[in-house]
């Protein structure tokens, strides 16, 4: 395949994702469903998807994990910059334990605490979001591989 081809479906892959999302938020739902660490997820997703930080179980859990750490705090421990460098660092590390680490989801404890989300973010637009991430993810490697 043409060395121009793989990144500039992989961009358009990740266009569709977001543009899903989007969609979604605007259109059917009025619930946000986007945050900018998907963004950097779609990199990964549609850009290296062999990688093991792009694999569906990193994806998802990376980015529930860490978004549970971020809520936890704003909820129960309160948001201090000490408390955002400790939920980053918790969620560094929980990711390892776990093996879900997928980098973007790094930056969920400090976007949460920030703009001082609530348990239902974990629902949308982390998990929703994370999900069409994934789906959409898996029917362009499908259509890669029938182009190759």
């Amino acid at each position: 395949m043409n060395k121009f081809v793989l990144p500039l479906l992989a961009g358009f892959g990740a266009a569709v994702a977001i543009g899903v999302l989007f969609y979604f938020e605007t259109t059917l739902t009025n619930t946000a469903l986007l945050m900018a660490p998907f963004g950097a997820t779609t990199v990964l997703v549609f850009g290296l998807p062999d990688s093991p930080l792009a694999q569906p179980k990193n994806v998802i859990l990376g980015h529930l994990i860490t978004a549970f750490i971020g809520v936890f705090f704003v909820e129960m421990i309160g948001v201090t910059p000490l408390n955002m460098a400790m939920a980053t660092g918790l969620g560094v590390s929980a990711m390892l334990l776990t093996k879900t680490t997928h980098p973007p989801a790094g930056a969920n404890p400090l976007l949460i605490m920030l703009s001082a989300q609530s348990w239902s973010f974990l629902i949308t637009p982390v998990f929703i979001g994370a999900v069409v991430i994934v789906l959409v993810g898996k029917v362009m490697q499908r259509f890669q591989k029938q182009l190759a």
